[in-house]
């Protein structure tokens, strides 16, 4: 923002600026012998982000976007339109500026200089009042967007992560059921052979009961290990190929899970005669078929349990206030964070006392709580440590304990914990939730309380939750 020549501020350029409404003229035009006239051409940064504050600034005309950095990126936070103040708190505070701003239009402003601007915000009074009636709401405003960004990318982590945990149980799935088509094909295809070979009525019986004496021990026998697997597939494959049996190969590996011997190779040649290979062609289909039925239901039982607890942890179709037991968010949370777990030697603890009452509580919210304790806990441990999860009667209290084995918190920000804004974090990487706002959804919405201790030998975050709920939640009705 360039200065406009040797044009001074007036009183008639000030006064449709509302920080001044209770000022007469004299007063005003202190102010206005104190202002700096500043244009700006469209496109022009009038102020920077993190810059040191230059003074008031007021915008007489034009319009102004602000915007925040999202690591490299600047995205959109607002706009400013004429005649308004910008900039009051950080001139007053001496701290840099926390957004940039940039012309869309053409701007005429007028700037107050930092020192000048405090000498004459203490001089009048009523601008003093205005500027500190607006700090509450401009902090609200501020904390709102910061939180939404974080949350949002907390969001989308999280959803990146189950969307990989759903992936692998349905590619198995998929897979399963082509193999399944696959495998009902075949068995469909031996049908003509029998009828082409003439199978009497006898033999075909006795094929019944070798069929299901196989299919019984391939469902009762324990898995091979990879080894024994790969031995038994070997000779399976050489008695077939010694009996004369097409493609033995393929037939080798459901066979040897059956682990048919000789003996019942040689009954089956005998009733099946030359309708053997497709006797046996539809005895591994069906074997095959039966593994596949169970894999695809070990994959729908994950995919239905993943879909359940993002259900339980978001407490969906059960309304804001709950009547939950506490270890059920405590589980649904540690599922939905299960992807970042995995690949880790992390060993996760539980010490719960199962014998606590259900309590009524904001029930998201509160999962919110454990979602950010447990994630400041697995980055604390890194590749491996532990996590300990404990519950227990404290009092009046339900105590949850989440201890990890990390390298504690920093001496230097273990005083600045709860304070707003304040991580550790590279912007993406938290859950969006900081610790003074996990604090006030314990202790405003659940009259609770959040402490830490820390040491070089790891973190213990103390959350209690009174039995007895606070009238706010009394008053509403659990689902």
């Amino acid at each position: 923002m360039s200065p406009a020549g040797a044009a001074p501020a007036t009183v008639a350029d000030l006064r449709p600026v509302d920080l001044f409404d209770d000022l007469d003229d004299t007063e005003l035009a202190e102010w206005a012998a104190a202002a700096e006239r500043r244009d700006a051409e469209v496109g022009d940064v009038v102020l920077d982000e993190n810059s040191e504050s230059e003074g008031l600034l007021c915008l007489l005309e034009g319009t102004l976007q602000m915007f925040r950095h999202d690591g490299d990126r600047l995205e959109p936070v607002g706009h400013q339109t004429a005649p308004t103040w910008i900039g009051a708190v950080p001139a007053l505070t001496e701290t840099p500026v926390n957004v940039r701003m940039v012309a869309v239009t053409q701007v005429r402003g007028a700037v107050i200089p930092a020192p000048e601007f405090r000498r004459l915000a203490l001089a009048h009074p009523s601008v003093h009042r205005r500027i500190m009636r607006q700090v509450r709401p401009l902090m609200s405003r501020i904390t709102a967007i910061e939180q939404n960004r974080e949350r949002l990318a907390s969001l989308g982590t999280m959803a990146a992560g189950l969307a990989h945990e759903l992936n692998n149980p349905a590619a198995a799935a998929r897979r399963s059921a082509g193999q399944l088509g696959e495998a009902l094909d075949v068995m469909d295809s031996t049908l003509r052979a029998f009828v082409d070979t003439g199978l009497e009525r006898e033999g075909a019986a006795r094929i019944a009961d070798l069929r299901e004496q196989a299919l019984r021990q391939a469902s009762e026998r324990s898995a091979l290990s990879a080894l024994d697997a790969a031995d038994a597939e070997d000779e399976m494959r050489d008695r077939l190929e010694a009996l004369g049996i097409p493609d033995a190969w393929r037939l080798a590996e459901p066979l040897a899970i059956a682990g048919v011997d000789d003996d019942w190779l040689a009954q089956m040649q005998a009733a099946a005669g030359p309708a053997t290979p497709a006797a046996l062609s539809s005895l591994a289909a069906a074997i095959a078929a039966h593994n596949l039925v169970s894999e695809l239901r070990e994959s729908t039982d994950r995919m239905s349990s993943l879909v359940s607890a993002v259900k339980a942890y978001a407490y969906m179709d059960r309304g804001g206030v709950v009547q939950a037991d506490i270890h059920e968010g405590l589980e649904t949370t540690l599922t939905v964070l299960s992807h970042k777990l995995k690949h880790t030697q992390i060993e996760i603890r539980r010490d719960y006392n199962r014998a606590l009452p259900p309590l009524t509580i904001y029930g998201s919210e509160l999962n919110q709580v454990w979602t950010n304790l447990l994630d400041n806990a697995i980055d604390a441990v890194g590749e491996s440590g532990t996590i300990t999860v404990s519950t227990k009667r404290d009092g009046d209290c339900i105590l949850v304990e989440i201890a990890d084995t990390g390298p504690g918190i920093p001496p230097e920000a273990r005083a600045h914990v709860f304070d707003p804004f304040f991580t550790t974090k590279d912007v993406g990487r938290g859950t969006g939730l900081g610790l003074d706002t996990a604090r006030r959804i314990v202790a405003d919405r659940h009259g609770g309380s959040l402490t830490f201790d820390t040491s070089e030998r790891g973190t213990t975050f103390h959350v209690w939750i009174p039995l007895t709920q606070p009238d706010t939640l009394r008053t509403e009705t659990p689902a």
